[in-house]
């Protein structure tokens, strides 16, 4: 299903405002992340939790569910984070007790069994707004693989990259 988007009268898909997580324990939760990743909450509720990622962010949801599920429990999709250092990201998981998949990726699973990958900001093709950057402190740039791959695309990365 590839159609110009000026010829197809579908909605289009531009991008995700937020993931929400199911979790045992929401303080367990903010501990655990907060062990992994700098974040500033953007809010909370009663049982939820919310991440801020500059435009966009990730729902801690304290469920029944979640906190039920074995200690073995491994979904079958997964969800990406962009860091700006995967390296340390990846020593912070395996320190905050996160269970390491192995392969070529980094991914882990949470202590509620949600699976995590972490790709680094200058790899891939996901690009953060030069004043959403400003506004989080950041000044990130992209490989020229992912500056090629953009590129391909038709899209102007002199203001990225």
């Amino acid at each position: 299903m590839d159609n110009p988007p000026d010829t197809d009268p579908r909605p289009r898909l531009v991008g995700v405002n937020h993931v929400a997580l199911e979790v045992g324990d929401l303080e367990a939760a903010l501990a655990f992340y907060g062990a992994i990743f700098a974040f500033t909450l953007r809010g909370r509720a009663e049982k939820m939790a919310f991440l801020d990622m500059g435009d966009q962010f990730l729902a801690l949801a304290e469920t029944p569910a979640a906190a039920a599920r074995p200690a073995d429990y491994r979904p079958d999709g997964h969800f990406g984070l962009v860091v700006d250092d995967r390296s340390r990201a990846k020593a912070l998981a395996e320190a905050a007790g996160a269970r390491m998949i192995e392969g070529s990726f980094l991914d882990f699973l949470d202590p509620w069994g949600n699976r995590v990958e972490v790709v680094s900001y200058a790899d891939v093709q996901f690009t953060k707004a030069p004043e959403v950057q400003a506004g989080m402190g950041l000044d990130l740039s992209k490989s020229e693989k992912a500056l090629r791959q953009l590129a391909e695309k038709g899209m102007n990365t002199g203001a990225i990259g």
